[in-house]
């Protein structure tokens, strides 16, 4: 998001009259001591409560309002709008002399303040002209880019206006007209088609330099984008392009009348270049992004050479071959320009200055990609050689002689400035120099600071001085770092560094200089230490914390759970589960050796229930049943077959706290939640989850630059499989429809096979079975790891009939077809995988068979069959054991069911 500049917002409210402004609204301000007051504007005022006060040049309401504040918020409030609205309009010093007020402030403003640049009839390629245009008017007036470019090094004045460079920051929709009407309604949808806007309403580039590539005709044909803001929400691009395949070659006119070409990995760094004076430069968009375009220009223009300027690291080396290899076949010849490791154009060139100097070291020692013996390269152009030369070069630039053919190697990073190319020393591709070695000594990098970290404290020792540091791992974000901190004078620091003769101690905020400046004069005095030695040790200390500090923030960003690695054994035993013809009788095989009796219908229904976590459309479960009858056992049996990283349970759950999970914490899990009850408050959250896939929030909280409240958004992306266990008797019937309900038995002779296997647990044979339990269960586990989430085609679904007769039927009829899709699912490994081309791709997909649909039937007879029951699992067996009561009684004494009559004692020593 592009951040107005504090410094623009304080000059609006200091430099704009608020007592004009409100003024010409038309209100009526009498002196009223050092103030001016009037009718509120914002509420029927029968008595003057609207204060402004000149020398602040604030405002405040003392009637209804109750409010206040700058020029801005008092626009904001009459005019209806934004912040940044109101401040666009005092930037262009708007007429707001125009809006009506009716007693009150408006909600909303459906009138543009600015004017409007874009007309309706225009065509979409002067469209996006127009609005590249108004782009790269904004750069100009925005310090925040023109920083970002100068911390870039790309400060030559003819660059903005020869490439048209630009800067989005949000105003677009400002100077459009409003969407509230046909018109502006049109245009907003021209620009989401060009891609320069969003189907949310948001501008594609936002907070973005814009850089434009033109065809030969001047037509913009591509726009790069570049975020200037770092600190951004983890996910957010920092490259941004049009939407569609690339098009066009940027630096056109000096591609086609060039013979040798820098090709850049980014327009960054082919800016870098021009900047520095070399004109014959372009841009891939990025290592994979040298278009056939790109080649159709370098072959019909007359390119001979081409010097690859990719960054400097393993995918930068490996693009640069593989396109050396495409140009060569071709008759270009290809050279390679070497950065440091890690390095690339821009990040060198503002390293060595001056800039022109450095790359053209880079560009005369250039290693030759091609295969075979290396031509002989043509001397560098003269638009190359913009520094003014040696007598002695220029003298051999007159009388050239005989020249020997150059011997080309890995590039020597020598300050420019101080070492002349000419004077540096030869050497053979078979002994190259390693640029990081090579590196001067003022620029190398400095000795590492070693840290002691004992779990919350960290120990520095720098000469004489110890430092400890308490509280690191409290700061979590790189905007803060307060912390505790010990510095004290060892008189020899041979002996126990704890007995120092003097110290200092203090909280403060490292990144706070009043706070350093205090900490650096009172520990100098206590050490009797100048001050600048305390301020260096300080400032290795802070570098040290930094590092650390990001270390401690990755790690804690870091996915909770990574993937498990399969042994060749563990692969091999899975699969063995999964191919085995009688994989369901296997699985409730297994949950009996794992102590699980009965229940056999429950016991698959929720397996495969985990199973289908891997679908798009996951089931949900709610286990019900009486207090103590075994549902959270049977929850933590099913749960136990599920891998560990796939699996995320809690006791109770917060209304919001499934909106600030980690994006994709849950995504293809199992969420358990140990009662239903706990979580109550985020019943909502669950229902949005489970039907729509994800959840997003909107949440207001501070900008760290700004300090003003500014709104994230938070993502949870699913799917996800939602397991619940409950008591109660009535569910809410939102959440129940969207569930499969799962009735834990309850009869007398479940209880006696409970009671017989907790039995035999306690026999030596049963305690040599637990040890068989954890190879049983890691064996179900990894094979779940090795169950992939392909599509289930079901070629017999149009054959397949379900009830009709309630609305509810259309989520069961889901739940019914998502079972038969996770049945096939199961057994993948035991199904053919067919392949099919859509959209000039190959999808892989298994299809069902009409065993699956049998288990399904059988399973969902009785599953659905008590979802769909108007009373609850309880008290459909309550009263199907009272009905068998009335009929023996009627068969024993010979009466019709209406002359039958019974006492609750009756019942309550039958059923007790």
């Amino acid at each position: 998001m592009a951040r107005i500049p504090e410094e623009e917002v304080e000059r609006l409210k200091r430099e704009v009259s608020l007592q004009r402004l409100v003024e010409i609204r038309g209100v009526v301000l009498k002196k009223h001591g050092a103030d001016l007051i009037g009718l509120c504007p914002f509420h029927n005022d029968t008595e003057p409560s609207f204060v402004v006060s000149p020398k602040s040049n604030l405002w405040h309401c003392l009637g209804a309002c109750q409010t206040g504040g700058s020029v801005i918020d008092f626009v904001m409030r009459s005019e209806g709008v934004s912040f940044r609205h109101a401040v666009e309009l005092l930037r262009e010093g708007a007429d707001l002399q125009g809006s009506t007020w009716a007693g009150r402030s408006l909600k909303k403003s459906r009138t543009n303040k600015l004017e409007t640049f874009v007309k309706p009839d225009t065509q979409d390629t002067e469209l996006l002209t127009q609005v590249i245009d108004f782009y790269h008017q904004t750069l100009k007036q925005s310090p925040e880019a023109l920083s970002y470019l100068e911390s870039r090094g790309l400060t030559d004045s003819k660059m903005l206006d020869r490439f048209k460079l630009g800067f989005a920051n949000r105003a677009l929709g400002y100077r459009l007209p409003p969407k509230a009407n046909r018109e502006g309604a049109e245009i907003r949808d021209r620009l989401q088609k060009l891609g320069l806007y969003r189907s949310s309403g948001h501008e594609h580039f936002s907070g973005s330099l814009v850089i434009p590539v033109f065809d030969e005709t001047g037509q913009v044909v591509e726009v790069y984008g570049r975020k200037i803001n770092q600190n951004l929400r983890k996910g957010t691009p920092l490259h941004l392009y049009l939407p569609g395949p690339h098009k066009g070659v940027w630096n056109l006119d000096a591609v086609q009348s060039s013979e040798e070409i820098i090709l850049c990995e980014s327009l960054i760094d082919a800016l870098t270049f021009w900047c520095a004076g070399f004109r014959n430069v372009t841009s891939s968009y990025g290592i994979e992004g040298f278009t056939p375009e790109h080649l159709k220009v370098f072959q019909a223009s007359s390119v001979k050479r081409v010097l690859i300027a990719y960054d400097r690291d393993e995918a930068g080396d490996r693009a640069a071959l593989q396109l050396a290899e495409k140009l060569t076949c071709v008759g270009i010849d290809c050279y390679r320009a070497q950065f440091p490791k890690g390095m690339d154009a821009n990040e060198y060139a503002c390293k060595l200055q001056p800039a022109t100097k450095s790359l053209e070291l880079v560009i005369r020692k250039a290693v030759w990609l091609g295969k075979g013996k290396e031509p002989e390269r043509a001397p560098l152009p003269k638009t190359y050689l913009l520094t003014k030369p040696t007598p002695a070069a220029k003298e051999k630039e007159d009388n050239p002689g005989p020249q020997p053919s150059p011997v080309l190697t890995p590039l020597l990073p020598v300050a420019a400035q101080e070492t002349p190319p000419e004077a540096l020393p030869e050497s053979s591709n078979d002994a190259a120099v390693d640029p990081v070695e090579a590196l001067p000594a003022r620029m190398a990098p400095p000795r590492p600071i070693c840290a002691e970290v004992q779990g919350d404290e960290v120990v520095i020792q720098l000469g004489n001085r110890r430092w400890r540091v308490r509280g690191l791992s409290k700061n979590l974000s790189y905007e803060q770092m307060k912390v505790n901190v010990l510095v004290s004078k060892l008189e020899d620091p041979s002996v126990n560094p704890t007995e120092s003769s003097a110290f200092h101690v203090d909280t403060l905020d490292m990144y706070s200089a009043r706070h350093r400046s205090a900490y650096v004069k009172l520990a100098s005095e206590e050490l009797q230490l100048k001050e600048e030695a305390i301020k260096k040790d300080l400032g290795k200390v802070l570098l040290k914390l930094e590092e650390l500090q990001d270390e401690q923030i990755k790690k804690t960003l870091e996915p909770k759970q990574k993937e498990v690695a399969l042994t060749e054994q563990d692969r091999k035993g899975a699969l063995k589960l999964l191919k085995d013809p009688s994989l369901l009788d296997r699985i409730l095989e297994d949950f009996e050796r794992c102590g699980v009796v009965g229940e056999e219908t429950n016991k698959l229904t929720g397996y495969l229930a985990a199973v289908s976590r891997k679908l798009e459309e996951p089931l949900a479960v709610v286990i019900q049943s009486s207090s103590a009858a075994g549902k959270t056992s049977l929850m933590e049996a099913v749960l136990s077959f599920v891998p560990e990283e796939e699996r995320v349970q809690y006791s109770a759950m917060t209304g919001q706290s499934l909106f600030y999970m980690g994006e994709c914490d849950l995504k293809h899990k199992v969420l358990a939640i140990v009662e239903e009850e706990g979580a109550e408050r985020a019943s909502y959250a669950l229902k949005l989850l489970q039907s729509e896939g994800k959840l997003t929030i909107a949440s207001t909280g501070k900008d760290p630059q700004t300090g003003r409240l500014i709104t994230h958004e938070y993502h949870v992306e699913g799917p996800v499989m939602i397991f619940l266990t409950t008591t109660a008797v009535e569910i809410d019937e939102e959440l129940l429809n969207r569930c499969l309900v799962l009735s834990v038995c309850e009869e007398r002779e479940q209880t006696k096979k409970i009671h017989k296997l907790q039995r035999e647990r306690e026999t030596l044979e049963g305690l040599l079975a637990r040890k068989d339990k954890k190879e049983i269960l890691k064996t179900h586990q990894d094979a779940q790891r090795l169950l992939r989430p392909i599509l289930v085609a079901n070629p017999y679904a149009p054959s397949l009939t379900f009830m009709d007769n309630q609305t509810r039927t259309r989520r069961d009829h889901m739940k019914y077809l998502t079972l038969i899709r996770t049945i096939a699912l199961l057994h993948q490994y035991q199904r053919p995988i067919q392949t099919t081309r859509h959209n000039d791709q190959e999808v892989q997909y298994i299809e069902v068979s009409k065993k699956d649909i049998e288990i399904a039937n059988k399973l969902a007879h009785e599953v659905l069959g008590r979802s769909l029951d108007e009373l609850p699992p309880q008290t459909r067996r309550f009263l199907a054991q009272l009905d068998q009561l009335v009929k023996e009684g009627c068969r024993k004494q010979g009466l019709d069911r209406e002359d039958y009559r019974f006492t609750r004692r009756e019942v309550r020593e039958r059923f007790g």
